[in-house]
């Protein structure tokens, strides 16, 4: 039998294997006969991966000390690992959803991969408007270290809340994709985002707190009338680095049940057609949060 997706053998490289997406991408990795090195700052449980790698992917260090553990040549590149920043400050919401993959693919994908290797990015639905806001990520995702990248959002990082690093991040990701994507072109590498709507992950509740209620969040995933699986996400992730995509690059695949074609015509509202970085955007919501978050301590200590 033909090995239609070319994964048999193959050293497959997972962000945030050890949950959500991230495992399900893992788990079928593994299925398809790939030698997984799986990232996480969590251990990862799936059986028969080649290996587990803790890694904080908010931090170069540890980004450089996990490469160290991982062949020198490297077939397929999965950036699933991400925050919402409900959690997590602004900095380190950031680093991992962006600055890690531009980090990671620039310093080792670009020096580790040949022709017909292949990355795949997950950001997010939240990106979407990347192509209307690109002066506001110009700066950032025109950066060629983690320095500079800090240095370009350390402003946004003291002043704007940690849920617009989500937005913001995944828009620089998305952007970052496409003009990486001609740049790898010439080397034969291909490069796709797979964009996903709301998902029943490990940070369901994240999100669902910040829309105010599950109806609302799977409000945000189409006509589906329900939340995507993680391995709904996964899958698409899979295709696009295998071989049955070998033509497909430069890609951003909305993987949101009509969502998208919803308010393309006309018939939902765009609630994220704003800036990312506007100071008086920011500091409004950062005022709402913090409004929102004394009425929850207040229910809680009466």
């Amino acid at each position: 039998m033909k090995d239609y997706f070319g994964y048999q053998g193959k050293v497959c490289v997972v962000t945030g294997a050890s949950s959500g997406m991230g495992k399900a991408t893992t788990e079928m990795l593994v299925d398809l006969g790939a030698k997984v090195y799986a990232l996480d700052i969590n251990p990862c449980e799936v059986g028969g991966i080649e290996k587990f790698i803790r890694c904080n992917l908010a931090s170069k260090a540890e980004i450089d000390e996990a490469f160290k553990q991982i062949p020198e040549k490297i077939g397929s590149f999965f950036g699933v690992a991400g925050l919402s920043g409900a959690k997590t400050d602004y900095r380190t919401t950031f680093d991992c959803n962006y600055t890690a993959n531009m980090y990671i693919t620039l310093n080792y994908l670009k020096n580790r991969m040949t022709k017909g290797d292949s990355i795949v990015y997950c950001t997010s639905t939240a990106g979407l408007e990347w192509k209307k806001f690109k002066r506001e990520q110009n700066k950032v995702v025109h950066c060629t270290t983690w320095e500079d990248v800090v240095t370009a959002t350390n402003k946004l990082a003291n002043t704007a809340p940690a849920t617009f690093a989500y937005m913001y991040s995944k828009r620089c990701l998305s952007q970052f994709a496409c003009e990486q994507s001609v740049e790898f072109a010439k080397l034969g590498i291909r490069i796709n985002n797979v964009l996903p709507a709301s998902t029943d992950t490990g940070m369901k509740q994240e999100f669902q707190d910040m829309v105010g209620s599950e109806e609302g969040l799977i409000k945000q995933a189409g006509l589906a009338n329900r939340l995507a699986t993680p391995e709904e996400m996964a899958e698409p992730m899979v295709f696009l680095n295998s071989d049955m995509a070998s033509f497909v690059s430069g890609l951003d695949m909305v993987v949101d049940y009509t969502d998208t074609c919803l308010k393309v015509l006309g018939m939902k509202k765009n609630i994220e057609a704003v800036s990312a970085t506007n100071p008086i955007i920011c500091a409004l919501a950062k005022r709402m949060m913090q409004s929102q978050s004394k009425k929850d301590t207040k229910q809680l200590n009466p």
